[in-house]
């Protein structure tokens, strides 16, 4: 069978060794015991599995050699801290560390700009978002972890967005050979009545800081569907009060959302 010359940062993948189970045991036992040579053939030996980790973003970058650069920083750093007492394979323990190094990379040169301060909140909530994962035996709800962090959910939910990667409209999502469907050809009728989530979280807390009257008309008036004059009735107060407490309600929910 012919192998086929892919050259990615002036290296020749069709002429990576790809190491055994039992070679990498005897590497690692050589590193561990000062040989640096070693740890080069290590390197090495695993370059295709930085490769194969690398093929599901070739689609979200233009530079696969800094992204290949990236991968190896993830290798070398899973070489130096795995041990062979862990007892699985080092391809297992090395695979979360190559993606989260990629990851990492993709997200700090996105085109979008996020601020630092988002980003601290995002990595955090993941990490809490981990460790409730383990300790609940499922994933936590937006409002578990923005409790954990003393945050409100609108913050985390926020920032969690904020570092997901951004996606052409343009972008083919179905080609059967014919007319190719883009995700525009898919996207919600901009007159349709739907909200983001964080819209309906963000909305959800300034209600509750509302005052009661105010709170209550608003419900019942976009809510409900109750009429001013209605809602005079009900209430035992005029119309007119009850516009101004609608309106005093209204200009406070969206400072809040602003």
């Amino acid at each position: 069978m012919a192998r086929y010359k892919v050259e990615i940062s002036g290296v020749n993948t069709a002429n990576i060794k790809v190491l055994t189970n039992e070679e990498m045991i005897e590497l690692f036992k050589r590193m561990q015991n000062g040989d640096n040579s070693a740890k080069e053939q290590l390197i090495n030996g695993n370059l295709k599995l930085v490769l194969s980790i690398l093929k599901k973003f070739s689609n979200r970058t233009d530079n696969m050699d800094d992204l290949f650069q990236v991968g190896c920083i993830g290798l070398i750093k899973a070489i130096d801290n795995f041990d062979l007492k862990h007892e699985v394979r080092f391809s297992t323990y090395a695979v979360p560390m190559i993606l989260g190094e990629v990851k990492r990379y993709l997200r700090d040169n996105n085109s979008i700009r996020v601020a630092r301060s988002i980003k601290d909140i995002a990595y955090k909530a993941l990490t809490v978002k981990e460790q409730l994962t383990n300790t609940l035996g499922r994933e936590p709800t937006v409002q578990i972890i923005a409790q954990e962090l003393g945050l409100s959910e609108f913050e985390v939910n926020n920032a969690i967005d904020s570092m997901k990667d951004t996606i052409s409209m343009y972008e083919p999502i179905y080609n059967d050979g014919g007319d190719t469907i883009y995700l525009a050809d898919q996207l919600s009728d901009k007159d349709k009545n739907y909200y983001s989530q964080e819209l309906h979280i963000a909305l959800r807390e300034a209600l509750s800081k509302l005052k009661e009257k105010e709170k209550y008309i608003i419900y019942s008036r976009y809510i409900v569907g109750k009429t001013q004059m209605e809602l005079a009735s009900e209430i035992g107060i005029s119309q007119a009060q009850i516009s101004r407490l609608e309106k005093s309600g209204l200009e406070a929910l969206k400072k809040m959302i602003d």
